[in-house]
């Protein structure tokens, strides 16, 4: 019996072209041997996706520790990219855009998409804005934040649309209320293939927040630290343990409150970064996070540090606006703000805060 990963839906195409798994084979060599480097990417991709293994190795992004090497199974990636399509309702036929690098498992999942599901694919450079020149209408659609931001006036072109690589700030889901493509924020990680859950962010009800929902056949719990643990057999054959800080609304919902390794005793007061930066997002236009530093009376003193490349922000009168906003409990208000020219990134653009908070 032949694996169902090695199958390749009748209907998918990429480029406008079809292919079955030989010619895809062809294509591959050819991206790897004269195509431009994110074509070449996807070549290498394409080539470990169609050779006889039954797993391929990739990279985590980094975001919290070093990049490491692991090993999925293709079987798993398969019934990911199922249950996506249930999830989403996406069907064969229809029409999908690949704007994200290849190299880490969102765009590799984006082609297995495709190849299981039976979608006509286009491929475009993984700008950062990466609608600017098309006309096209896709169905479907993946996207970092900062591509989102900079194609608000041709996301209409776009049915459904999911969000990942980080957290979407309150200004972008504010800006994304008035648009027609049903837009998702996504959870998930390498290791779990991708996202396992999906909250929607636009087309709630006036002052409500939606709550990440699970794909099918996918429950979740917490541990004693309250973090989440993952239950995807047909993805892992291990309960996935995270350091995600979660409240838990059913087996199959939660809200998500941040790293536990960012979590701040500060007076005895733990406080969650990435709570305290949703209230923020309303004063600061630049990239900024909140962390700590050490404080003989508290323990741990919270400061703001923000992105400012022209060394310009005006510190004080920012501090004093956030102390005047009530926006923010007495604890939250940062004790301090620093400005730092560059954050250190991963190689995806994710900030590194502990690297960050070395070179203050």
């Amino acid at each position: 019996m032949i694996p169902s990963f090695q199958n390749i839906h009748l209907k998918f195409q990429l480029d406008g072209n079809y292919f079955n798994r030989e010619e895809l084979k062809e294509v591959a060599y050819s991206f790897v041997k004269e195509g431009k480097p994110y074509e070449q990417i996807m070549g290498d991709f394409l080539i470990d996706w169609l050779n006889d293994k039954e797993y391929i190795d990739v990279f985590t992004s980094g975001s919290t520790g070093k990049p490491k090497s692991i090993r999925l199974s293709k079987q798993a990636m398969v019934h990911s990219a199922l249950a996506t399509g249930d999830f989403f309702g996406i069907h064969p036929g229809d029409a999908a855009l690949q704007c994200l690098p290849s190299n880490f498992i969102a765009g590799k999942m984006m082609l297995v998409r495709a190849m299981i599901l039976g979608l006509e694919l286009d491929l475009v450079v993984p700008t950062s804005n990466p609608l600017e020149n098309l006309e096209k209408k896709y169905d479907f659609c993946a996207m970092v934040p900062l591509q989102v931001e900079n194609s608000l006036k041709h996301l209409h072109n776009i049915k459904t649309l999911i969000v990942g690589g980080a957290p979407a700030s309150n200004s972008l889901v504010e800006s994304l209320q008035g648009v027609s493509t049903n837009i998702f924020a996504t959870y998930g990680m390498t290791e779990t293939i991708t996202h396992i859950a999906a909250k929607p962010l636009n087309h709630l009800p006036k002052g409500e927040k939606g709550h990440y929902k699970t794909l099918p056949n996918i429950s979740v719990s917490v541990d004693d630290r309250n973090c989440l643990v993952i239950d995807a057999p047909r993805i892992t054959g291990e309960k996935i343990i995270t350091n995600d800080v979660v409240d838990i609304i059913s087996e199959t919902e939660f809200d998500w409150l941040g790293r536990v390794d960012n979590v701040i005793n500060s007076g005895g007061v733990k406080l969650h970064p990435e709570q305290i930066e949703e209230k923020l997002h309303l004063f600061i236009k630049h990239r900024f996070f909140v962390t700590a530093v050490d404080d003989e009376q508290l323990g741990k003193k919270l400061i703001l540090l923000i992105e400012d490349e022209k060394q310009k922000l005006n510190t004080a009168a920012l501090l004093k606006t956030i102390q005047n906003s009530k926006k923010l409990s007495k604890f939250e208000i940062p004790k301090a703000i620093y400005t730092i020219k560059k954050f250190v990134e991963t190689d995806t653009g994710k900030v590194q805060r502990l690297k960050t908070l070395e070179v203050l």
